[in-house]
């Protein structure tokens, strides 16, 4: 085979896994930018303002990103990761910092001690009562709570993985532009040289020919 048909060849190889890794690039992009806009537009509709940096408490001051966004919108993964934690801190104030599972234990409980002392104590139960219906708003305070602190962290999750994707998109891109690179300088080496010249394999030395 002559040389400049291989050449030829192999430039015609890497024009078309320049063009794939381009179309690759291209998926990547698009994946990507629906993230970023479907996070953007839910995180949008919730209508959701970080409280304004002087009417920040210590505690919250402390927090990753709530000093940064303060005062503004939350409209990306990254705000709503931090906001996340934001909701997270109010929480831990509830019941003692008890979870939506545990404040449940506790109102079986209670409607336990209820149901005893209807029988065997009557006067502690409006007590008891009380205890239940406290309990009882607490557990959905919480359940809202965690409900969209939930919702956020999967906002951002899903922010994450667009932003991955930009970045792969970038590899994709910068290894087609270096594999047309290659491609058109094998067909610039094809054109310089003669038609006439073969393709000659590099020959072992004497020496490694005989000990082989």
């Amino acid at each position: 085979m002559k040389r400049r048909t291989l050449d030829i060849l192999f430039s015609l190889g890497g024009v078309a896994i320049a063009a794939l890794l381009f179309a690759a690039g291209l998926v990547l992009t698009s994946n990507a930018n629906f993230a970023n806009n479907y996070v953007h537009d839910q995180l949008s509709q919730q209508n959701i303002t970080f409280k304004a940096e002087a009417a920040l408490t210590a505690e919250e001051r402390a927090l990753p990103g709530i000093v940064e966004y303060a005062g503004q919108p939350l409209t990306t993964g990254k705000q709503a990761e931090a906001y996340a934690g934001f909701i997270g801190l109010h929480l831990k104030g509830i019941a003692g910092g008890k979870t939506y599972a545990q404040l449940g234990d506790v109102q079986t409980d209670l409607r336990a001690k209820i149901a005893d002392a209807q029988k065997n104590n009557p006067e502690a139960v409006a007590g008891l009562q009380k205890q239940l219906t406290d309990a009882t708003a607490q557990r959905e305070t919480v359940f809202k709570g965690e409900t969209l602190r939930g919702l956020l962290l999967t906002s951002y999750g899903f922010s994450e993985f667009g932003a991955k994707a930009a970045q792969a998109a970038l590899v994709a891109y910068a290894a087609a532009v270096l594999m047309l690179l290659m491609a058109l300088a094998g067909f610039a080496h094809a054109y310089l040289t003669p038609k006439n010249v073969a393709f000659a394999p590099v020959e072992q030395p004497e020496r490694e020919r005989i000990s082989a």
